[in-house]
């Protein structure tokens, strides 16, 4: 059954969503949900916010630096985990990732200061750069024409974790807040479900996934020659030379980054603005997440038709379409005063962003096929630093901005950043063999298709 989805190099050429006994399909399973609970501890406390930051004595300013430094503390570990993943597989890295990660979740209810806050969520933010390997594990475990489907489901579908995180942890917070009797009490302990299960999550994932189709890279003896070569220090270099690696790197940080930061602000920014209760704001900025279900996937599935129409221009064509009208829909969003029109034209702009995330990961994994590991960690970096710079716009004492107006500037950026999708090239060469790639590939799967039809002489 297995083999009826593969190809000769072993990456599934379709997506087969119940086949659970292929290491492919297992690996698209496990690695999306393993992101999705990741949201739960990065974002958990971002719809308690109001309750932290009373509790605490703290200013909104200094909510804003927390989510700040949760954020920045990413870029780094993505930068990282994307050289480990080259080095010594996704598998063992994103255990690890999962076991440590849930221990600063569970323990930041032990915060009785802003300092000791702010050192939480520094380390919590590590578990963002789960996101990187996410995409790694699965760009290896497809095949080009179908790869950036994946890709962008499993991103898809991780990320909606921020959007039911908005939604499930005020309710988490009011069971807690029933049996403790306390505010004091119930957000710290509210915490310690998110921790939980990203600790049993890093031992699912240690037992049922390999690294590769053919196995693990302790398995593979020339991933092991590979690992042990240095080779994994020469790619990185080799990625960071790529002018096209930090226009992707701009990129994703004007798409990730801003849902980011909507995901961290959109609570508050409905309660402090709208006079939303804490349940009513969690309910409506879930709706951003939530749109993760199909819009992210979209993404993908267009680059992938635009990119058997139209080869790899065609993908970066379609990425540009998509940046520059979630641009106009921020600004729009921004100037929306009533509940329903702030509801609508969140919607249309968080279909358009994360239709823009999908549709940049369905051009990763073409730019340099032997530093998948280093470009994925540069660029889902690039998605964080674009989060702490945009930040910035949301501190009204150093910008004497209101919210509403940070977010009309920040539409402005990504408008603007969307004209660097141009400088994403490739050469004929590469169009040449994504080309022939992509036929070969569709041949095989034609053949595997009509090969059981067949009747003996």
């Amino acid at each position: 059954m297995t083999m009826s989805i593969m190809t000769k190099s072993n990456k599934a050429t379709r997506i087969d969503m119940f086949n659970f006994s292929s290491v492919q399909m297992r690996t698209f399973h496990l690695t999306w949900l393993a992101f999705f609970l990741c949201f739960f501890g990065w974002f958990g406390l971002a719809p308690m916010l109001q309750i932290v930051r009373d509790d605490l004595g703290i200013t909104t300013d200094q909510i804003v630096t927390t989510n700040m430094v949760a954020v920045a503390s990413t870029v780094f570990m993505r930068l990282f985990v994307g050289w480990l993943c080259d080095k010594i597989g996704p598998r063992i890295t994103y255990t690890w990732l999962l076991v440590l990660g849930s221990i600063p979740v569970m323990l930041v209810g032990l915060s009785q200061s802003y300092e000791q806050f702010l050192i939480a969520r520094m380390f919590i933010g590590a578990i963002g750069a789960s996101f990187v390997i996410t995409q790694f594990h699965t760009s290896v475990m497809f095949a080009p024409n179908v790869v950036g489907t994946a890709n962008a489901t499993t991103a898809g579908w991780g990320n909606l974790g921020g959007g039911v995180t908005q939604q499930v942890m005020p309710f988490v917070f009011a069971g807690a807040l029933a049996y403790f009797g306390s505010e004091h009490l119930a957000w710290r302990y509210a915490m310690i479900a998110p921790g939980f299960l990203l600790l049993v999550m890093g031992f699912v994932y240690y037992r049922y996934t390999k690294d590769t189709p053919e196995g693990n890279y302790s398995e593979i003896e020339e991933k092991v020659a590979h690992s042990k070569s240095g080779n994994s220090g020469k790619v990185f270099k080799e990625a960071l030379k790529d002018y096209r690696v930090w226009a992707l790197f701009l990129i994703y940080g004007a798409c990730f980054g801003v849902e980011l930061i909507v995901n961290s602000k959109a609570a508050l920014y409905f309660a402090d603005y709208f006079t939303m209760d804490l349940k009513t704001a969690g309910l409506i900025a879930g709706l951003f997440g939530l749109m993760n279900l199909f819009a992210r996937s979209l993404g993908g599935m267009l680059g992938d038709k635009f990119g058997k129409s139209n080869g790899l221009k065609g993908r970066v064509k379609w990425l540009f379409v998509s940046l520059f009208c979630q641009g106009i829909a921020l600004v729009i969003f921004s100037r929306m005063g009533t509940i329903p029109t702030i509801i609508g034209s969140l919607l249309v702009f968080s279909i358009f962003v994360q239709m823009s995330e999908g549709a940049t990961f369905s051009v990763v994994p073409f730019v340099n096929k032997k530093a998948l590991g280093a470009v994925s960690g540069i660029v889902g970096a690039g998605g964080n630093a674009g989060a702490v710079a945009g930040m910035f716009l949301f501190k009204k004492e150093l910008t004497g901005l209101e919210w509403p107006e940070s977010f009309m500037i920040l539409g402005f950026i990504v408008v603007a950043v969307s004209f660097t999708v141009f400088a994403v090239k490739f050469s004929p060469v590469m169009e040449k063999e994504a080309e022939k790639e992509m036929e070969e590939l569709l041949a095989s799967v034609k053949e595997t298709q009509l090969s059981p039809k067949r009747v003996p002489a």
